[in-house]
C-alpha cells in the first residue's frame, strides 16, 4: 500500500506534496494574470480571450483519462514526472513561440495536460501513502494548496509583467522542472495493490458511474469548478476594469494581478474550514449551504464594479471564499466513496467532469460579456458573473423541487 522507500513522516509527506503542487502550478495562472495586455496586443475579442483560458482545461480533460487512469496500473511517480515535463514545455513554448490565437491555444493546452498528470496523480501518491483510510484533513490540505499554487502563479506573473510577458511565461516553466524530480526522488516504487485494475480497457468508468455516492460528489465538483475556474480566469481582468472606472484607483498600491493573487491566497482557508465543518455537520448539508450562498453572491459581484476598489475587493473576496468552501469536502468525499482498485478511475472522472466545466466556464463568461455589451459595461460584467452562479442555483432548484414532489407524494399517499 505504501511507498516503502519513503521514510518521511506522514506530516512531512503532506507538506512535501503541497510544496510540489505549488511548484508544479507556476504556469497555471500566467495567462489570466496577463490577459488584459495580451488581449490588446493580439487584438482578441472577449470570447477569443476566454477560449484561450478555457483551452487550458480542454488540455487537462484530454489528458486526464490517460494520465490519472494509469495510476491504477503504473507507478504514479513516473506519470507525475512526465506531466511536469509537459507543463515545463508548454510554458516555455508559450514564452518563445506563441504569437496569436492558435499558437497560444496549443501551448495553453499543453500546460493543462501537464496539470492533469500532477494534480490528481499527486493526490493518488498521497492517499496511497497512508495505511487504511486516508485522513480527510490530509486531502483537504492538499486540495486547498491548489489555491496557493494559483496565488504563486499570479504573483510571479504580476511581478514579471513589466519585463515583458515572455519572461513571465519563461519563469513559470521553472516550477514544474523542480517539482517532478522532487516527487520522484521522495517516493519509492509503488507496491502492487490488491484490487488494482486488470489489463484490458485502459480506463473503465462504468463501475464509477454505478457508484451513486461517488457520482454525487463528482457532479457537485463539476458545479464547483464551473464557478471557480470561470472566476479565476477573469478575476484580474475584472479588477483591471473596476480600477479603470474610479479615479482613486490610480494611486492604489496593488495592481489587478496582485489583487487576484491575494484573494486566491485566502481561498485555502475556506476550503480547509469547509471540510472541517463537513466532517462535523455532514458533507451534504454543508456543501448545499455553501453552494446556495455562492450562487446568490454571484448575482452581486459584477454589478459592484463601479464601487470603490476596496469595496469591490471585499465583495469579490467573500464570493471567492464561498466558492472555495465546498472544494475539499467534495474531493475528500469522493476519495472516501471510491471503490478499492478503482480510485484512479474515480479520480479521473472527478477531475474530468470538474475541469470540463472549467473549460466551458471562461468561454461562457467571455461570450456573455460580449453579448451583454462588452468589457466596458458594468451591466455586462454583472451578467457574466451571474452566469458563473447559474449551475449552483439550477442544481439547488432541482434538488428543492425533487424534495417538494417527494414530500407531496408522501403526504398524498
Amino acid at each position: 500500500m505504501t511507498h516503502g522507500a519513503c521514510k518521511l513522516s506522514d506530516r512531512n509527506i503532506v507538506l512535501l506534496m503541497c510544496a510540489a503542487e505549488i511548484l508544479s502550478m507556476t504556469g497555471f495562472a500566467t495567462y489570466p494574470a496577463l490577459l488584459p495586455g495580451l488581449r490588446t496586443a493580439w487584438g482578441l475579442s472577449n470570447s477569443q480571450a476566454g477560449l484561450i483560458s478555457g483551452i487550458f482545461f480542454a488540455g487537462y480533460m484530454s489528458a486526464t483519462p490517460v494520465l490519472v487512469g494509469l495510476t491504477d496500473r503504473f507507478d504514479p511517480r513516473r506519470i507525475y514526472l512526465l506531466a511536469t515535463m509537459l507543463a515545463f514545455s508548454g510554458s516555455l513554448g508559450f514564452a518563445f513561440l506563441a504569437r496569436d490565437l492558435p499558437t497560444a491555444m496549443f501551448f495553453q493546452a499543453m500546460v493543462g495536460a501537464g496539470l492533469a498528470g500532477t494534480y490528481m496523480p499527486g493526490l493518488r501518491l498521497l492517499t496511497d501513502h497512508f495505511r487504511g483510510a486516508t485522513p480527510s484533513r490530509a486531502v483537504a490540505f492538499y486540495t486547498s494548496t491548489f489555491g496557493l499554487g494559483t496565488t504563486g502563479s499570479l504573483l510571479l506573473a504580476g511581478q514579471l509583467e513589466p519585463f515583458g510577458w515572455s519572461w513571465a511565461f519563461a519563469a513559470a516553466a521553472l516550477g514544474p522542472l523542480l517539482a517532478g524530480p522532487l516527487v520522484y526522488c521522495s517516493f519509492g516504487p509503488r507496491a502492487t495493490q490488491a484490487g488494482d485494475a486488470a489489463a484490458g480497457i485502459l480506463i473503465d468508468f462504468r463501475p464509477v458511474l454505478r457508484n451513486r455516492a461517488a457520482m454525487g460528489y463528482i457532479i457537485g465538483y463539476a458545479v464547483h469548478c464551473w464557478e471557480l475556474f470561470g472566476l479565476r480566469s477573469w478575476l484580474p481582468a475584472f479588477f483591471a476594469f473596476s480600477m479603470g472606472l474610479t479615479a482613486t484607483a490610480g494611486g492604489f498600491w496593488l495592481g489587478a494581478a496582485s489583487l487576484a493573487a491575494w484573494i486566491n491566497m485566502i481561498g485555502p482557508l475556506a476550503s480547509i474550514f469547509g471540510n472541517e465543518a463537513a466532517v462535523r455537520r455532514g458533507r451534504r448539508p454543508v456543501v448545499l449551504a455553501v453552494m446556495a450562498a455562492a450562487g446568490g453572491m454571484s448575482c452581486l459581484v459584477g454589478f459592484s464594479a463601479a464601487l470603490p476598489i476596496l469595496v469591490v475587493f471585499v465583495v469579490t473576496a467573500v464570493y471567492f471564499l464561498l466558492v472555495m468552501g465546498d472544494s475539499a469536502a467534495l474531493t475528500a468525499g469522493l476519495v472516501a466513496a471510491a471503490e478499492p482498485g478503482r480510485k484512479g478511475a474515480a479520480m479521473a472522472l472527478h477531475s474530468l467532469m470538474g475541469f470540463g466545466a472549467g473549460f466551458l466556464a471562461p468561454l461562457a463568461f467571455g461570450t456573455v460579456l460580449d453579448l451583454a455589451g462588452g468589457s466596458g459595461s458594468v451591466t455586462a460584467w454583472g451578467f457574466a458573473f451571474v452566469a458563473l452562479g447559474f449551475w449552483s442555483l439550477t442544481t439547488l432548484g432541482f434538488l428543492l423541487l425533487r424534495r417538494f414532489f417527494s414530500w407531496s407524494i408522501t403526504v398524498s399517499s
